[in-house]
């Protein structure tokens, strides 16, 4: 979006500012450009002849030079007026990506981003001298919220790229590892087959059509050291194992979800945790073996000692119950643009597997009828609202779309379909309640005469594969929902 009160721009590079710069121009009136990298000799528009142009180290020298002059001057101290700022002042603006719709920009002001740095420890309780690995874009929310966090407790940040990601695991150890879903699935499917098949296969990876990373693999191979076919057999065996020990721990531990208000029947449920208790204790030591034998070395391979920050999606079951049983704790989270961005995530002491954990301090969840806007109660799916100190002022210049997210109560619309799972005082799900679980975005469901909601895309299949049915049997052919 350009706006006509836009006064500067800071571009990439030349080749993308030759791109943009006739448009620009013609919709705004702007007093200097600043380029990050390149040359402004490589810079052809003519129309930008008056106006001037810097490179990144001009910018900071002028500033150094306008620091040491106000710093050393008491005469060019006089020219300025220092101007309080206010928790709600706008700090940033932050755009959001556009994948639901035209691109807005989210303000957000100091208060809503310090809320995000005093109540994110709940969730990482780093310590000075902790060392975090990101690979997200400085400009993500969810990146950003993360600095601000890390460099305010004075810990180590380590950035890397998609590229170097895997070497630099290995090279740094992190403590944590703060990155999106796909990272995890893509660490998911390269240990999965070292611990399968213990050596490099240079068959194709069948979800994402790409090699594995061949240096990774090898060098976690090379600590399997799994050479022969009992071998393999025996790290698959253990990793089963491993899946089942867990599965049961979730049990007895009463970390299990359901959408049933119901509280379960006394006998029932101490049946059932008797039964969690003796199939966990049977299986304990073949997994602390497993622990000691294969997943020390995939440990000692990437690190990540502590825990996997998952944020910016949805974390698959399959993969999330992969590195618990391997031992490496993924905490999933949840957030927006809209909301600085955290609103919920899963703490080391509750981490709930297919959740995205209860909301962080000072905020408030609640799920509402995708119709009639009245709220749910737990166990019930509909739309998802969020109210707390993190969320955004509105939208910048765009008061009708502001109107849309954000009630006149201070409730924002995530747009996300969802359910809180009730409260059991007994069972195999009495310490997770009040988790939030998602289960897509409402611009992908539609509801039902039942109330009802469902998938937007499963409907369409339906629908097609009933037509196809119907033009290929040339005989009535209805689907039911």
């Amino acid at each position: 979006m350009i706006f006509p009160d836009i006064v500067a721009l800071v571009v990439d590079d030349p080749v993308l500012y030759n791109k943009i710069s006739e448009t620009f121009h013609a919709r705004a009136t702007i007093r200097f450009v600043i380029l990050l990298w390149g040359e402004k000799s490589s810079i052809k528009d003519v129309a930008t002849a008056e106006i001037p142009i810097y490179g990144y180290n001009e910018i900071t020298s002028m500033g150094q030079e306008s620091h040491m002059a106000l710093l050393h001057s008491e005469d060019a101290r006089k020219q300025y007026i220092c101007e309080t700022i206010c928790s709600d002042d706008v700090a940033t603006l932050v755009y959001t990506s556009g994948t639901t719709g035209n691109p807005k920009g989210v303000m957000l002001t100091h208060e809503n981003l310090l809320h995000q740095i005093k109540n994110m420890w709940d969730i990482v309780p780093a310590m000075p001298g902790d060392r975090f690995l990101s690979l997200l874009p400085p400009w993500h929310a969810y990146e950003r919220a993360c600095e601000y966090f890390i460099f305010t407790h004075g810990i180590e940040q380590v950035y890397t790229t998609i590229k170097n990601l895997k070497e630099d695991l290995q090279c740094y150890q992190p403590h944590y590892l703060i990155s999106v879903p796909l990272v995890y699935e893509t660490l998911y499917s390269t240990l999965l087959q070292v611990v399968k098949e213990g050596y490099y296969n240079k068959k194709r990876n069948d979800r994402t059509g790409s090699l594995p990373p061949k240096r990774f693999c090898r060098g976690i191979q090379k600590q399997l050291s799994m050479s022969s076919a009992v071998r393999k057999l025996v790290s698959l065996l253990f990793l089963r194992i491993s899946l089942a020990y867990m599965e049961s721990k979730r049990i007895y531990e009463g970390k299990c979800l359901t959408k049933n208000p119901e509280q379960p029947f006394f006998l029932v449920s101490v049946f059932d945790w008797l039964w969690a208790r003796i199939a966990a204790a049977i299986l304990y030591p073949l997994h602390m073996l497993a622990k000691k034998i294969v997943y020390s070395k995939i440990h000692s391979a990437i690190g990540i000692s502590k825990a996997g920050i998952s944020g910016g999606g949805s974390l698959p079951s399959h993969v999330d119950k992969f590195f618990e049983a391997i031992e490496i704790k993924v905490q999933n989270g949840y957030g927006l643009t809209e909301s600085s961005p955290v609103v919920a995530a899963r703490r080391p002491n509750c981490n709930v597997l297919g959740s995205i954990g209860h909301p962080l301090k000072h905020t408030e969840i609640k799920v509402v009828d995708a119709e009639t806007n009245k709220d749910l109660p737990y166990g019930s799916k509909g739309i998802v609202k969020a109210r707390g100190p993190q969320v955004m002022k509105g939208y910048y210049e765009n008061p009708l779309a502001t109107k849309q997210t954000l009630d006149e109560n201070g409730w924002l619309n995530t747009g996300d379909v969802g359910w809180i799972c009730p409260h059991h005082s007994i069972g195999r799900s009495r310490d997770s309640a009040g988790v939030i679980i998602l289960e897509g975005r409402a611009k992908d469901t539609i509801v039902l005469s039942t109330g009802k909601l469902k998938c937007l895309l499963v409907c369409m299949f339906f629908y097609l594969l009933a037509k196809y049915l119907k033009c290929k049997e040339k005989v009535p052919f209805n689907v039911v929902l």
